[in-house]
């Protein structure tokens, strides 16, 4: 049997712990179910999408208003936080 190390975030290793925990799996065998359906499937078992926030549209949209705020085009206005309850 092989052993894998790799590095991950703290939060990130609590977090997935206490999920696999809650039903009943442990890191390696999480691990492990994974790696199969890697295998058994030739792929990454789960879609994989950017982020759209960081898509060169909205980082192009982002970059103009922020052209336009600096160039006085545009305005910033404090306002409260909308509570709920």
């Amino acid at each position: 049997m092989a052993q894998i190390n790799f590095r991950v975030d703290d939060d990130i290793k609590r977090s997935a712990e206490r999920t696999l925990n809650d039903i009943g799996l442990n890191m390696s065998t999480a691990i492990t179910i994974f790696l199969k359906a890697v295998v058994r499937e030739n792929r990454i078992p789960f879609e994989l999408t950017a982020d759209p926030f960081y898509s060169k549209e909205n980082m192009d949209e982002l970059e103009k208003r922020l052209n336009d705020i600096h160039s006085g085009k545009s305005m910033l206005k404090e306002h409260d936080l909308i509570k709920v309850d």
